[in-house]
């Protein structure tokens, strides 16, 4: 029977009509080493991201239960179970939180865990996202992994000198390999090797949004993604820190969704912006 749970609660994460999983990620309150103002109205950020089409969040429990009346039927919770102690000397580490259990009990459709490998936590990160594998398997939870870059606040040109589509590729695999159902990825800067780490993954993928940039390159780059076969997006500051959040949310699903050109989107977006 958890197979069946896993399966209605993933028709909740990504939308059967158009086989698409647009994320809104609100979690940066755990992770991010500065407060990012974008988060002091969240509870606005969910109403204007869901206005826009936004079929999912990440969230921790304490915010998910101060917004939770702001979603939809259909808006699904994808809960926490990381955070970041960013500001250590010696650089930032992924922290457990949290667990599967705490996430049924709250009624969540999935739970995600942040994956950075290549650190001096590399065994104890494998053996963590093993473990929560294991019991979203047993539970019947999705399992959304995130095979990003060690530092998510760097930008992606100097994360990629440093690491490279490579080290994504190796990431993203080992998260498949351990079960999770969706793999969050970071951009790796060019749709042949974005394409090559979703052939190796095996497993659906979406595209983190990454730092803060232009509306036109963000959207473009959401399409390239979208054109190798990612199946969604996940978005944090490039929502919450957008001038309106509602606007660039609907620009990403007339993308991502849609499959509409960039130009038209970007048309659309230009003239809420303006209006």
């Amino acid at each position: 029977m958890s197979e069946l749970g896993k399966q209605i609660r993933l028709k909740r994460l990504i939308e059967p009509s158009s086989g698409c999983c647009i994320v809104c990620a609100l979690d940066h309150g755990l992770t991010s080493p500065i407060f990012l103002e974008g988060l002091y109205e969240t509870r606005k950020r969910v109403r204007e991201a869901i206005a826009g089409g936004a079929n999912t969040f990440m969230l921790s429990r304490g915010i998910s239960k101060r917004v939770v009346d702001e979603f939809q039927p259909t808006t699904a919770l994808a809960l926490m179970l990381s955070a970041s102690a960013a500001c250590r000397p010696e650089g930032s580490i992924v922290t457990p939180i949290g667990s599967v259990d705490e996430a049924i009990t709250l009624g969540a459709d999935a739970v995600v865990v942040y994956s950075a490998l290549a650190g001096a936590n590399e065994p104890e990160m494998i053996n963590y996202l093993d473990r929560i594998g294991a019991e979203c398997a047993r539970l019947g939870l999705p399992f959304i992994a995130e095979a990003e870059y060690p530092d998510a606040y760097q930008n992606l040109e100097s994360m990629d000198d440093s690491y490279g589509s490579d080290y994504l590729m190796r990431n993203a695999r080992i998260c498949a390999e351990l079960g999770a159902d969706i793999v969050k990825v970071n951009w790796s800067g060019d749709k042949k090797s974005f394409g090559k780490i979703i052939k190796a993954c095996d497993t659906p993928v979406i595209i983190a949004g990454g730092s803060v940039i232009d509306d036109e390159e963000f959207l473009t780059r959401l399409s390239m993604a979208r054109s190798v076969g990612a199946i969604g997006c996940s978005v944090g500051r490039n929502i919450f820190q957008h001038q309106n959040p509602e606007a660039i949310t609907r620009a990403i699903c007339r993308v991502m969704k849609d499959e509409w050109p960039v130009r038209q989107a970007l048309q659309e977006l230009r003239e809420a912006l303006n209006s």
